[in-house]
């Protein structure tokens, strides 16, 4: 069925209508200076639309022309900003609550490319040694040539049993890997390691994403750690991709205080400049404190360490950080789709914009590939597969571990002289 042009103009204008007024907490519509301008190109729109309807060697519907427009629309936006069709909006509701079908990495768009956050330890993608930083560049045969996060996650879920082949391209190594997995029931538990490191009193805590009572869990297991005289600190968020901004918020009070500014937003507009508070009367940490960070460490890991090292409350240890601090709002709109909106970028307590820059660790330490690759096996072994369970098995000491150990030994050697003067747990 062809539509005029005339009917297509005034159904595109009663979409913007729809647009500005439907969502008011995030409407930029009415902004005189540029609504002329705003209408001449939804004319010019509204020709192309007729064009496509009138021309094109297949039926298309409108459905499909509107939505395929807002795709691109919002993807030329940036990476991160995207609309969601009804099933993709479904998909999204189900991202923090632990417990989902799939092959278990986080991803994002770098560069034009799908690049691989980090991989969740003991799911299909982290036991076919996928990681963090990896380039994805075919799903089951088929080339990525538009990075679209939406599809990829699409893709990568599926019924539990199911097979997936994907092809990545590691720049480390310069070479492209092939792997085939096994869609699995995928359960993250959020605290995965909890101990004192052999031959030391020196604490250990892994992170491995941030969900929804991951602050009970960090706060239990330190509780623990200081019955046994816990003398330093190490909490591990390699690879942790991020999650609950809240839960990061909280470990980030428990590590550097109560009533600090942790984080704060800057947007366009004033109901997106917004300022994040740690917690009053938090249990805090009284002893040295390193935070481990990699390339795999993004948004709320990158929110704790960044709150850290402004605050001089720890070391940062590591590789500088993925670099992913914008906010992106979820708005539901009336056919059950959604926009995913990038609103504002996350700046640390002094300023400093996380997004693209990431956190630059203190001390700089890179692991080797072999590093790596023990390290990955090491983690494989150890992984407790149920939610809530806490590793007791020995931490691997990779170079990172023993740069942190150090660390640690050199502050207490310094505080000891001022044992006196130090605060009272």
């Amino acid at each position: 069925m062809k539509f005029p042009q005339s009917l297509i103009s005034t159904l595109v204008v009663l979409i913007f209508i729809v647009l500005c007024l439907g969502n008011q907490p995030f409407v930029f519509c009415g902004q005189k200076n540029s609504k002329n301008e705003l209408y001449e190109k939804l004319d010019l729109f509204a020709t192309v639309l007729s064009i496509i309807q009138n021309n094109y060697v297949d039926t298309v519907s409108s459905r499909d022309l509107i939505y395929g427009s807002l795709e691109g629309t919002l993807s030329s936006l940036d990476p991160h900003s995207q609309f969601l069709r009804p099933d993709g909006y479904k998909e999204v509701q189900i991202d923090t609550e632990g417990h989902f079908g799939g092959l278990g990495m986080e991803i994002s768009v770098r560069d034009n490319a799908l690049v691989i956050i980090a991989p969740v330890p003991g799911t299909p993608a982290f036991r076919a040694g996928l990681m963090p930083g990896d380039k994805i560049v075919r799903i089951d045969g088929e080339i990525v040539d538009t990075p679209d996060l939406n599809l990829a996650v699409k893709k990568f879920r599926g019924p539990i049993g199911s097979k997936v082949e994907v092809t990545v391209y590691r720049p480390s190594s310069k070479q492209y890997i092939t792997v085939e997995m096994t869609r699995d029931e995928i359960k993250i538990p959020s605290v995965l390691k909890a101990q004192l490191l052999p031959d030391t009193t020196i604490g250990y805590i892994k992170i491995t994403q941030f969900q929804e009572n991951t602050s009970r869990d960090f706060l239990k297991v330190i509780h623990e750690l200081e019955t046994q005289k816990m003398t330093g600190l190490i909490v591990d968020v390699r690879n942790n991709p991020g999650g609950l901004l809240e839960e990061a918020i909280v470990i980030a009070g428990i590590l550097v205080g109560e009533n600090k500014l942790i984080v704060y937003t800057k947007g366009r507009t004033p109901d997106q400049n917004l300022q994040k508070i740690s917690p009053e009367k938090t249990h805090s940490i009284q002893v040295p404190l390193v935070i481990l960070i990699n390339k795999g460490s993004a948004s709320g890991s990158e929110i704790v360490a960044g709150s850290v090292q402004d605050y001089k409350k720890g070391v940062i240890v590591g590789e500088t950080s993925f670099g992913k601090g914008s906010v992106q709002s979820l708005i539901p709109l009336k056919d059950g789709s959604a926009l995913r909106l990038t609103t504002a970028h996350y700046y640390t307590p002094k300023g400093r914009i996380i997004h693209g820059k990431g956190i630059e660790p203190d001390v700089t330490v890179a692991l080797s590939v072999e590093d790596l690759l023990t390290y990955n096996k090491k983690r494989q072994q150890d992984y407790a597969p149920k939610l809530g369970d806490f590793e007791r098995n020995e931490a691997y000491k990779d170079a990172q571990v023993m740069s942190a150990i150090s660390v640690i030994g050199g502050a207490l050697v310094y505080l000891k002289p001022n044992t006196q003067n130090s605060p009272s747990p």
